[in-house]
């Protein structure tokens, strides 16, 4: 597998095909376009639109009812949501090898501009997607942005996504646990739909990552989400194993076996999201890290904490050789900070940075290994770079933990007077967790036991934030429900945080 798929590389390169349109398609039993379309990594004269082609989107073996042959699909980018003032054309090939999506790296648009664009195979179109160029580097242009990360399809529906999908957002946010790799029960777990007895099986092979990917595509409220904005990715563990990192699996695996496995998870991740063609996974290895600027007001740094990071070890966590993103990834991001002339420095990542301890007793700390806590060193190593480059307004924007949280990043966690050098938004899951509840009583200890923590909330929902020349305002929007269908969107809190002043104050 991994010399098959790093045999991949070159497909992305001709992607594109010009010259004049030749229909060739072959007869497909429905229309292609189940899985919705998507557009990603926005740049200010570009993006990247994306539609996986699959008229029978739950076939078991991963493929979507596609033949095994090369498609030409058309595309377009249009001015205005009727097609009509079309700016940008072109034809590319979905290949059987990549599962028959599609990754178009459009140039030549304006800068901050909304644009429509949609495919076409044959004599079917898809729907039309809304998307959104990056600003000029030059304007100090206002940003507003959602993330979201930890979408289990079978613990509830996707209501947040049908709420984010009708704010109007210039970039989306997605920090991991797009798809989770456990069996399915036949039922649909909360959302009581028949599945194959393939969705049952732990999810291993291409074929079943694919499925995966395909099962939680089908979602209509999660397609308009995507179709109404650009979005950034990067992943966590449950898009490959639960807790897994570099090469090591915590079911013993051996590297071999599991660097299979990741080649798998990676490869289809790839294939089912707006990812520029340079991410294609070469065998086990996918290219995450990558800053996208917005204008002079925001840099967003997508960060990899998995591929990279030294083994879990609580006990070795103030060792300093220990790493979380490894030393390649450190220095490009300090690099990166050091180099960045806009008012907010957004690190978009996977775990929590902020220390939790999750007991009041402090004899008696809790602290999660998966976590930055896990890599005490590494972070304290961090922030003294941050520090030291002067880095204006460093932000982290935080999925996995299921909850709502906001925390002021310390200089030094154990001592509470120690200045704030920067804050975390800590965003709850779309529905991992189930409905939950205001707070609990684990929340309150962590309230009580973590004086820089100020905000805590177990609901299902986003984070949506505006960032302006003088402040980065953020809404926890949650949802009353997901195990059923039909819940509603709230506000649950705000939180402002003033250019130049790293502390969390109430809207």
């Amino acid at each position: 597998m991994l010399a098959y798929a790093a045999g991949l590389a070159g497909l992305a390169a001709v992607a594109q095909v010009p010259g004049g349109w030749t229909d060739s398609s072959p007869a497909l039993p429905s229309s292609p376009f189940t899985l919705g379309v998507a557009s990603g990594d926005p740049r200010p004269d570009g993006v990247v639109l994306w539609t996986r082609l699959a008229p029978q989107p739950l076939a078991d073996d991963g493929l979507g009812g596609m033949p095994r042959s090369p498609v030409p699909v058309r595309w377009e980018v249009a001015e205005d949501d009727g097609m009509r003032k079309v700016v940008r054309r072109g034809v590319a090939t979905a290949r059987p090898e990549l599962a028959h999506a599609v990754h178009v790296e459009v140039r030549g648009l304006r800068p901050g501009r909304v644009y429509w664009y949609r495919f076409t195979v044959g004599s079917d179109d898809s729907p039309v997607g809304r998307t959104k160029t990056a600003p000029d580097p030059r304007r100090a242009v206002p940003v507003s942005f959602a993330f979201v990360s930890c979408q289990a399809w079978d613990i509830g529906f996707y209501t947040a996504y049908r709420d984010l999908s009708g704010q109007d957002l210039d970039l989306v946010a997605h920090l991991g646990d797009y798809i989770y790799e456990n069996g399915i029960a036949a039922t649909g777990g909360a959302r009581g739909t028949p599945l194959s007895p393939a969705h049952g099986e732990l999810v291993q092979t291409l074929s079943q990552y694919r499925l995966r990917h395909s099962l939680v595509a089908t979602d209509p409220d999660l397609q308009a989400a995507r179709a109404a904005a650009p979005w950034l990715f990067t992943l966590d563990d449950h898009d490959v194993e639960d807790n897994w990192g570099a090469d090591r699996s915590p079911t013993g695996a051996t590297p071999e076996n599991f660097l299979r496995r990741r080649a798998a998870a990676f490869r289809a991740f790839y294939e089912n999201n707006p990812m520029r063609p340079s991410a294609l996974p070469v065998g086990p290895d996918m290219a995450m890290h990558h800053r996208v600027g917005y204008g002079r007001l925001a840099n967003f740094f997508v960060l990899d904490a998995r591929q990279f990071r030294s083994p879990i070890d609580i006990g070795a966590r103030l060792d300093p050789s220990r790493t979380m993103l490894g030393q390649e990834q450190e220095r490009w991001l300090l690099k990166e900070l050091a180099g960045s002339s806009s008012t907010w420095n957004l690190l978009a990542n996977q775990v929590m940075m902020f220390q939790l301890d999750r007991l009041t007793d402090p004899g008696l700390q809790q602290l999660n290994p998966d976590t930055w806590d896990g890599y005490a060193a590494a972070r304290a190593r961090l922030w003294a770079g941050i520090g030291e480059r002067r880095v204006s307004n460093p932000v982290v924007l935080t999925g996995d933990a299921h909850v709502n949280c906001a925390a002021e990043l310390k200089a030094d966690f154990a001592d509470p007077d120690s200045p704030s050098v920067g804050v975390e938004f800590v965003g709850t899951s779309i529905t991992s967790g189930g409905d939950g509840s205001d707070s609990t009583p684990g929340g309150q200890e962590w309230l009580a036991a973590n004086p820089h923590l100020k905000f805590f909330n177990n609901q299902r929902g986003y984070v949506r934030c505006r960032a302006d020349a003088d402040t980065l305002t953020t809404d926890y929007v949650v949802v009353d429900k997901v195990t059923t269908a039909g819940g509603a969107a709230s506000v649950r809190r705000s939180f402002v945080v003033e250019s130049g002043r790293p502390a969390l104050q109430d809207m």
